[in-house]
Parts: C-alpha cells; sequence; structure tokens
C-alpha cells in the first residue's frame, strides 16, 4: 500500500504520527507540509475522499489562522476561496495528512491509523 504522509516536523502531533507509523512498520512518503503544501486540486480531492466538510481542513489552533482572523471569514467563503486559501500557505492547513488510495485522514488518531491500515 502506498501512503503518502503531509508533515510538519516542528509539530509534536506529525511527530507522534510519524512515530506510530514507524513503530507499524508502514511506509511513507513523507512531504514537508510548508515546504510542499498540497495544491487546491489535491487538497479538493482529499477533502472529498476524507468526507469531512472542508472548513474542518483549518488547523484553527494555528497562530497563522488567528493572525489572519479566518474564524469569522470562512463561514461566508466559497469552497473555491477556501481551497486557495488553504493551497496558499501550509501552516493553515490541519495536519498531518494520511493518504492512502481509499481515505484521507487530516489529524492522528490511533484508532483511525488502525482502522485504515486493517482495511489495506
Amino acid at each position: 500500500m502506498e501512503v503518502t504522509f503531509y508533515w510538519y516536523p516542528k509539530c509534536g502531533t506529525c511527530r507522534k504520527a510519524k512515530k506510530w507509523l514507524e513503530d507499524h512498520q508502514v511506509d511513507v512518503e513523507a512531504i514537508h507540509i510548508v515546504e510542499q503544501p498540497p495544491t487546491k486540486e489535491q487538497l479538493k480531492e482529499y477533502y472529498q475522499k476524507s468526507g469531512l466538510e472542508i472548513k474542518k481542513l483549518f488547523n484553527t489552533s494555528g497562530q497563522k489562522y488567528r493572525a489572519l482572523g479566518l474564524k469569522d471569514k470562512i463561514q461566508d467563503a466559497s469552497e473555491e476561496e477556501l481551497l486557495e486559501l488553504l493551497s496558499s500557505d501550509g501552516m493553515l492547513i490541519k495536519r498531518p495528512i494520511l493518504i492512502s488510495d481509499q481515505t484521507v485522514l487530516f489529524g492522528f488518531k490511533e484508532e483511525q491509523y488502525e482502522n485504515m491500515l486493517n482495511k489495506s
């Protein structure tokens, strides 16, 4: 199974997820989310596969999100505007992102990771 893992090395949750993947011997293509953020097209595909609403893709606890005052802005924005915003800066995206052929997970919950691996 080919798995892509977007992460930010300074993020504690990302490091935990990466360690979990290593402990479970999951081979991943690790991509630094700030240096190589997903494109608008990729994000659209990921959020549709994830089943989440697009607003859930924002890293709402991030400094950048708060500095830009996005809490109110994203309420009325179109899908296109939200995708544009997310693809403009990897720090705005909820991380880590784990992508397999069938599933896309945003954030890290061990149970979700286990379920995803058991399906493949």
